[in-house]
């Protein structure tokens, strides 16, 4: 059964940093494409950054240079370091995993909160 753990969400002033985290388990964790969506009230889910199985990683336009997505096999966990922050980037944040070889939607974990306000 797969798990996925969101940690690391908050409140934050404009131009601050967070560090979220998506613990798995129940799969093979070097298998998968790792995502961060996002989904502020109001507008639909949105895909924020993506590193596949491989290392690969891609980001929305409205977050480049500004949020950063690793992951580490060793620990089966995914991470997002997100820099200037602004209150644009509000939103409840989920961790999204699917197989590499797959094409369904995935795993989503439960989300976390990050809201970014003065």
């Amino acid at each position: 059964q797969v798990q996925l753990v969101e940690s690391g969400g908050g409140l934050v002033q404009p131009g601050g940093s967070l560090r979220l985290s998506c613990a798995a388990s129940g799969i093979s964790f070097s298998l998968y494409d790792m995502t961060w969506y996002r989904q502020a009230p109001g507008k639909q889910r949105e895909l924020v950054a993506r590193i596949t199985n491989g290392g690969n990683t891609n980001y929305a336009d409205s977050v480049k240079g500004r949020f950063t997505i690793s992951r580490d096999n060793t620990k089966n966990a995914v991470y997002l370091q997100m820099n200037s922050l602004k209150p644009g980037d509000t939103a409840v944040y989920y961790c999204n995993a699917r197989h590499f070889l797959r094409t369904n939607n995935g795993s989503w974990g439960q989300g976390t909160q990050v809201t970014v306000s003065a």
